[in-house]
């Protein structure tokens, strides 16, 4: 009797772990071919890619440009009439070069392009096929932005220097401490931050950030590339520490004069984010965040004097704001603009604002959404509201609201819209479907295939691919799942499992995309006998606020809540190995790798972590304190969650990779759970790469590859 109720409950347990799962999609085992991946083809992926082509939309028209037998190309969105732009013979006798292939190209204006050649850069009116500029980099020049009017701003070590159209040089900063950066990225890239240099619309203006890190604590790194090896140190700012002091300056070439932001809301170390200028030139508009990243004010200073101007619209939140978009002012308009927060309701949705402080919700929709146009009448936005794994255009009217669905086929689709929003062209795929390229109208009209890639694997021997959704572990949310199945799949079989993860902020690791976007590594483990799974989480994104936010305070908690779920499905499934799982995850997921291993040590048997955050003390300032508050004012948390207290727990076979000279998770945090280990009499398996970064990449990324995989091979 009490085996007979044991099985029934088993049943019964069962029955309700599938009733909080479910089946997306699947692709079939390619079982046709023998053929395997070797470990170049998987992390290097040459040969294995989808065929695609790269298409530019020439400014001011409905002409799409490509390069055919090195030639620029432009075909007329609306008749299909194709013409020669310029060739490289053209260009050669225009510029005085010597290109046997045509160049990476950017268009400046309608007939103004921009090449990169050989170390300069080159600009030529294609219209007459006259050489308009030629700018030859000095030595050690980085950050080269150009204005589209001849100009160009870059920088030389710390500081900023600006060259003319006739090729005079002449600085915009003259900064001698070396604690001291202009024009450069400030706030760790944080805040989607990608550079330090800000042409006006004209060209006229030039804003840049100017960075004060004297306060800011140094690491020392080790070169062994010199015949005693060396040390150079990195400025890293980590969490409860001084940070660094950012001002914005706005400089005038005309008036070869320079005048700093008034921007000081929150003191010393607040952040300033998401730069973006008036159409005018006459303002500058700036996202001032306080150094917690609670309050964001978005204020308009005056370009002349930097003066502040007013507070437009104001955000609070009380786990964190995290501001990661510029303004986009309407077509023909100073004062209005499209914003984009997930603050508000819920969700990243777009709203109507003006310089008044008028502020109106535009998308409608309970779901993250991002902003890609506007003509000035429609907005075009992609959102996750078909489905959070696929990506679908949609454009709202201004004047009357209606919204129009633009994408129909299933996938995620990548779009490019013409300057005049009359047609797009669409990048898509799904699960089954590798590149597919389409130009289509926006009224709907017209939709015409550019490419529709082969399956380049189709050779190989591809495993099942299942996407599906396990129910997150507060039983809100349904998380999206990729399963691969091994090589020759026998149900009566029992299989080891390899977990991949990395489940930080900012990351969707499942998309229904060609493959699901798979990690090729992952079949490569799958054609040798391997079940592999990996899992997004609550704390990821493109869920909404409260999903990604869950995380705020206890880094890892419902990470790993969430990840458990995913293998109580696994553990439930016949042919998997409950004795043989083991998990692997760069970063974020090299924390959460040591944390599952750590805390679950019945569950995980190896383990292979790479570049880990140990302690989020150690980590910087801006990541670090906003999803775990400052160290003073969340010791609990900063406890709870450091993998330090839990070296001792560890019964599996762990290895640590790190790149000895990364200065994104310092070596600090590895080496210091190892020194823990020891104390603890554990043992820990630890492999340093000399010279990588925070990524081990390129030809050595397949000797980290095959060192991940013969671990698995060795101990699973």
């Amino acid at each position: 009797m009490k085996k007979l109720l044991l099985t029934l409950t088993s049943v019964l347990l069962c029955a309700e772990l599938f009733a909080q799962t479910g089946t997306i999609g699947t692709r079939s085992e390619n079982k046709d071919s023998d053929r395997l991946l070797t470990m170049e083809e998987a992390v290097l992926g040459i040969g294995i890619r989808p065929e695609n082509r790269s298409y530019s939309w020439r400014p001011g028209t409905s002409t799409y440009t490509t390069v055919q037998d090195n030639a620029l190309v432009g075909i007329d969105a609306a008749t299909g009439e194709q013409s020669v732009i310029t060739d490289t013979g053209t260009l050669n006798a225009a510029a005085g070069t010597d290109m046997d292939s045509f160049p990476y190209y950017i268009w400046k204006s309608g007939n103004e392009i921009l090449f990169a050649y050989n170390g300069y850069m080159i600009s030529v009116n294609v219209e007459d096929n006259i050489l308009t500029g030629k700018f030859t980099p000095p030595s050690g020049a980085m950050n080269i932005t150009p204005n589209g009017r001849g100009y160009y701003a870059f920088t030389i070590d710390n500081n900023l220097y600006l060259c003319d159209s006739n090729g005079n040089v002449c600085p915009v900063t003259d900064d001698e401490d070396p604690d001291i950066v202009n024009g450069q990225f400030v706030s760790r890239n944080e805040f989607g931050i990608t550079n330090g240099i800000f042409w006006s619309e004209s060209g006229r203006k030039l804003a840049f950030y100017r960075k004060d890190q004297s306060l800011v604590t140094s690491f020392p790194l080790l070169d062994i590339n010199t015949r005693t090896g060396s040390l150079f140190e990195v400025k890293y700012p980590m969490a409860g520490m001084a940070s660094e002091n950012v001002q914005v300056g706005i400089y005038d070439p005309a008036a070869n004069s320079t005048v700093f932001v008034k921007a000081d809301d929150f003191g010393y170390d607040q952040y300033l984010t998401n730069i973006t200028w008036s159409p005018d030139d006459k303002h500058l508009f700036i996202q001032v965040l306080d150094r917690a990243q609670k309050n964001m004010k978005l204020n308009m200073y005056d370009a002349t004097t930097g003066d502040f101007v007013k507070t437009i619209l104001e955000e609070h939140n009380d786990r964190f704001v995290e501001p990661l978009n510029p303004l986009y002012f309407i077509k023909g308009s100073n004062d209005r603009f499209i914003y984009a927060t997930d603050n508000r309701d819920g969700y990243k949705n777009l709203y109507l604002c003006d310089t008044d402080g008028n502020i109106e919700r535009l998308t409608e929709t309970d779901a993250d959404v991002a902003y890609i146009g506007q003509d000035g009448k429609n907005v075009f936005y992609t959102s996750a509201e078909v489905s959070p794994i696929e990506n679908h255009l949609f454009s709202i009217n201004l004047k009357n609201g209606k919204t129009t669905r633009l994408t129909r086929e299933e996938g995620w689709h990548n779009i490019s819209l013409s300057p005049d929003g009359k047609y797009f062209i669409d990048k898509y795929s799904s699960l089954d479907t590798p590149m597919v390229i389409t130009l289509n109208s926006s009224d709907g009209k017209k939709s015409e295939t550019l490419l529709a890639a082969e399956d380049p694997v189709k050779d190989f021997a591809y495993g099942e691919i299942e996407l599906g959704t396990v129910k997150s572990a507060d039983g809100a949310y349904d998380n999206y799942y990729r399963l691969i199945k091994p090589k020759d799949f026998d149900p009566s079989k029992k299989y080891p499992v390899i977990v991949y993860v990395y489940g930080g902020p900012h990351s969707q690791m499942v998309r229904n995309t060609w493959l699901g976007e798979l990690r090729t590594w992952e079949m490569y483990m799958a054609q040798r006998g391997y079940v592999v799974y990996i899992q997004d989480n609550r704390g990821t994104s493109n869920r909404g606020a409260e999903f990604e936010k869950a995380i705020y305070g206890q880094c890892g908690q419902a990470e790993m809540a969430d990840q458990m779920k995913g293998i109580e499905m696994l553990l439930s499934l016949p042919y998997v190995d409950k004795d043989r799982i083991g998990v692997h995850g760069w970063s974020y997921g090299g924390f959460m790798t040591i944390s599952l291993i750590t805390n679950y040590p019945e569950i995980f048997k190896v383990a292979v972590a790479g570049g880990p955050v140990i302690d989020w003390k150690w980590y910087e300032v801006m990541y670090g304190e906003r999803y775990m508050g400052n160290p003073v004012t969340n010791p609990e948390g900063y406890a709870k969650t450091s993998l330090i207290n839990k070296a001792k727990d560890l019964k599996g076979k762990l290895l640590i990779c790190q790149g000895a000279i990364d200065y994104t998770v310092l070596w600090e945090h590895s080496l210091s759970f190892i020194r823990e280990c020891i104390k603890n009499n554990v043992q820990v398996d630890y492999f340093p790469y000399p010279c990588a970064e925070h990524n081990v990449m390129g030809r050595d990324r397949i000797h980290l590859m095959d060192k991940v995989t013969m671990y698995f091979e060795d101990y699973l």
